[in-house]
């Protein structure tokens, strides 16, 4: 599987788009980085996934997380809503 998937920041003030074949180690790498100003979702602390899609094939994944990102911030959130209104933290749904 391939996934697209937002982290955000524990204020929830900063959006990380990214994509990734196994979302349980990038989420570790993530939490790894917070802080760490040489990555963007290091440096803005962006380590808690609030949303994700599933794909099968990593082109259809790619252009996915190419669109997303072109988007508003509204429209972002507005996706992250229709699946998570409350912006809970999806993380121990992978990591246990």
């Amino acid at each position: 599987m391939f996934y697209v998937y937002i982290t955000t920041n524990p204020g929830k003030t900063t959006l990380y788009i990214g994509v990734t074949n196994n979302l349980i180690e990038r989420l570790i790498q993530h939490y790894s980085n917070r802080g760490n100003s040489e990555t963007f979702a290091g440096k803005y602390y962006c380590y808690n996934l609030i949303y994700y899609e599933e794909y099968s094939h990593p082109s259809q994944a790619i252009l996915r997380e190419k669109e997303i990102k072109k988007w508003s911030r509204r429209k972002k959130e507005e996706l992250i809503y229709k699946s998570n209104p409350e912006w809970k933290v999806l993380n121990q749904n992978f990591l246990g």
